[in-house]
């Protein structure tokens, strides 16, 4: 019987692992090709740099806040309270901070294609 109970346990707690939110260190930016700026002059691509920028930081908050409230959770339904591992079911922004990274990464490659003044300080 406690054999039996261990197994389970364990096996929650692996399924329950794997669907916790990633730290946003640990996303990898999705491909998007910078030829879809080719048409943009250097003030649309920092512009643009701009408010894909914006929106990398408040979706990483997001997901950090979000990583962070997983790890609690199950640090608390691991050692305390089973039922606290319900709430793992968050709003998980993985997929679109990596999206957004992607565009960022696509519009650094556009800016230094079209040698913007500002894409000197994006190289390093």
């Amino acid at each position: 019987m406690i054999a039996t109970k261990t197994k389970f346990l364990s096996a929650l707690s692996l399924a329950l692992l794997t669907g916790c939110a990633a730290s946003p260190k640990n996303i990898t930016p999705s491909y998007v090709s910078p030829m879809q700026y080719q048409s943009f002059n250097c003030n649309q691509v920092e512009s643009e740099m701009r408010r894909v920028s914006s929106r990398v930081r408040s979706v990483a908050d997001i997901q950090d806040k979000e990583a962070s409230n997983d790890a609690a959770a199950v640090g608390v339904g691991l050692v305390l309270f089973w039922p606290a591992l319900f709430f793992l079911a968050g709003s998980d922004k993985e997929q679109e901070l990596a999206q957004l990274m992607g565009e960022h990464e696509a519009l650094q490659q556009s800016a230094i294609q079209k040698e913007c003044g500002f894409a000197d300080q994006l190289e390093g």
